[in-house]
């Protein structure tokens, strides 16, 4: 997307004697999808990712829809006419190559597999590609951006940030948003996290275009199936206020250290256990509020 269509809202720094931090600047605290969403789930999941900011082992299907976005995303850069099934797998194991690189950590999840293992695991991800042909083909297709970065300031003052895999923009001006999904959490549950993240970049792009998109749409890969969704501008009035009450409901916790846990059937696909008291654990001392950001998304939190 180009420069003119997107909202920078960045605090200026503050202060300091030091010129190799002048060079740095200081991010406001915002609000992303993934983050909004695990607060809603669990005001204590939210402080270990976002303000203790603990590692997570991440899981070979979350690496694996790491990847099947990234290629989606390399497909998409390629002419039309090579915009094929076989084109697009080819482009699997180099880009594994190029994310294992950057992330070398992944590759430890695979440690005592055999060659024959990491190919089943490729191929799997090859299978989630193929579905994706059979929702549409890309060679018809132009999107204005994929992996798009946006983030817009709402008049109350929230900040929201995000990443969105897909936008289609007709030449009438109307606005897809794409967003595909590999995971395997319970589908009731995961449609619900989906559309409040479709939800969340209709009214970044909303409030960043004068326009209300036209589709939200999701793309499950694992079945192959699609979900679409038209929303309209009092929906989205509603919802921007469900973001700003979020938003305040973390500042105070942020001010008083009071993230509390939410036990649910996601605990099982949790990886704090050992520090949740509903599940005897401690958490560790609380840090304080995180400066200068606690909403900035993963890949893998992209990936999904």
């Amino acid at each position: 997307m180009a420069d003119a269509t997107r909202t920078t809202a960045t605090a200026e720094p503050p202060a300091t004697t030091d010129p190799a931090q002048d060079a740095v600047p200081v991010r406001r605290p915002a609000l992303s999808p993934s983050r909004a969403s695990d607060f809603k789930q669990c005001p204590l999941l939210y402080r270990f990712r976002a303000v203790d900011r603990l590692p997570e082992v991440p899981t070979k299907a979350q690496v694996r829809g790491t990847l099947v976005h990234s290629v989606l995303e390399r497909l998409f850069a390629l002419p039309r006419e090579q915009r094929l099934p076989e084109r697009a797998k080819e482009l699997l194991e180099p880009v594994w190559t190029e994310l294992a690189s950057d992330c070398p950590e992944w590759t430890d999840l695979f440690e005592g597999d055999d060659d024959g293992e990491v190919e089943s695991w490729l191929r799997s991800a090859g299978e989630l590609v193929d579905a994706y042909f059979g929702l549409e083909d890309p060679r018809r297709l132009e999107p204005e951006a994929c992996e798009l970065h946006v983030e817009t300031e709402l008049s109350s003052g929230v900040l929201l940030r995000g990443y969105i895999d897909r936008l289609d923009v007709a030449p009438t001006g109307e606005i897809r948003v794409v967003d595909y999904k590999t995971g395997a959490a319970p589908r009731q549950i995961g449609e619900a996290k989906a559309m409040f993240q479709m939800k969340f970049y209709a009214v970044v792009l909303w409030r960043l275009r004068g326009v209300v998109p036209r589709q939200l749409k999701l793309m499950y890969l694992t079945d192959g199936q699609a979900l679409a969704y038209t929303p309209d501008e009092a929906e989205l009035v509603r919802f921007e206020r469900t973001l700003e009450a979020i938003w305040q409901a973390i500042l105070k916790a942020g001010r008083t250290g009071d993230f509390r846990p939410n036990p649910s059937k996601l605990c099982g696909w949790c990886s704090h256990q050992a520090r949740c008291p509903s599940f005897g654990g401690t958490p560790p001392e609380y840090p304080g509020w995180p400066e200068p950001d606690p909403g900035e998304e993963s890949v893998l939190d992209r990936a999904d």
